[in-house]
């Protein structure tokens, strides 16, 4: 069995600097597991790596669809395993890296997902009422039917509410009892998960550091922009970092008040992450708050 690296931990801990650098002493490739670098055009608030900063690595599911595609945790689990095949076959060292907690424990414990046909007008219907203030209703009734994923994200996650209702209205099981049925097979790579673990006041700073980097770079103008190419009110546009500034643009927000709120709201996402990621009791953990190369060296002594 294969062996594939993963690299996972919260928001601004360090990963793609991490990966690019085992990488290029390794033979290896990247594939991606960030449900919002996988979207074209959005690369300012999802801290995409540019051409330069790759290093010539090649990165697979990085602008991968359009901002108005939808996505789901199936499509990841089917597109990450056909390029971490494809790394393989040319004799490389696959590098899963991301903050996506649903979509790597999905890849590494080797789930199946059935394929789903969504009702669009349902969608249609569902994203209306949330952006006519109604989220908090459809987040009462996805907790009804399944508490155990509402558990799991904010109530002011607009996208992934609107899946637990989208799926139990496509198949008449919740998205939990879903999951379970998708646990039928053993995983075909034998995954090392490695996950970055940070001070938390010292992440919380590198957060506020990475925030206030994005606006100076132009995060406003990159939504902006987005919102003028599509006739459609993309979903990707729920996405942290993005909803926020969306609600500056409507007027509901001032500038200090949507700086402060991608704060917080990231903030309280990186102390989600490290819950989802401490569940896998197999992660091997390192310090992010030391030189890159002894964390580099300490993940090569392991192949």
């Amino acid at each position: 069995m294969e062996k594939v690296i993963v690299i996972c931990g919260p928001t601004a801990s360090g990963k793609t600097t991490l990966a690019i650098e085992l990488a290029k002493k390794i033979n290896g490739e990247i594939v991606s597991c960030d449900s919002m670098q996988i979207y074209k055009e959005m690369n300012i608030g999802t801290a995409k790596p540019t051409l330069e900063e790759q290093q010539g690595i090649k990165h697979y599911l990085l602008d991968y669809i359009e901002p108005d595609q939808r996505y789901s945790v199936a499509d990841y689990v089917k597109d990450a395993r056909q390029a971490i095949n494809e790394i393989i076959s040319k004799k490389k060292m696959p590098i899963v890296v991301g903050g996506t907690g649903l979509y790597m424990n999905s890849l590494v414990e080797g789930r199946r997902y059935p394929v789903t046909k969504f009702d669009l007008e349902y969608r249609e219907e569902l994203e209306s009422k949330a952006r006519r203030r109604g989220l908090p209703q459809l987040y009462e009734r996805a907790k009804e039917i399944d508490p155990e994923a509402v558990e799991q994200i904010s109530p002011k996650d607009t996208r992934r509410i609107i899946r637990i209702l989208e799926i139990y209205h496509a198949t008449g099981k919740s998205k939990t009892q879903q999951d379970i049925e998708s646990r039928t097979r053993a995983p075909e790579h034998d995954y090392i998960v490695y996950g970055l673990k940070w001070e938390r006041d010292v992440l919380y700073e590198r957060i506020e550091k990475r925030v206030d980097s994005m606006i100076e770079q132009g995060l406003v103008e990159e939504v902006q922009g987005i919102l003028n190419k599509y006739m459609k009110f993309p979903t990707s546009m729920q996405g942290l970092g993005y909803k926020e500034v969306v609600e500056y643009i409507a007027g509901d927000l001032t500038k200090e008040e949507m700086i402060e709120k991608i704060k917080r709201d990231t903030r309280r996402y990186a102390k989600r992450q490290m819950t989802w990621f401490r569940k896998n009791k197999k992660t091997i953990w390192l310090e992010g708050d030391v030189p890159v190369q002894e964390n580099v060296n300490k993940i090569m002594q392991d192949l």
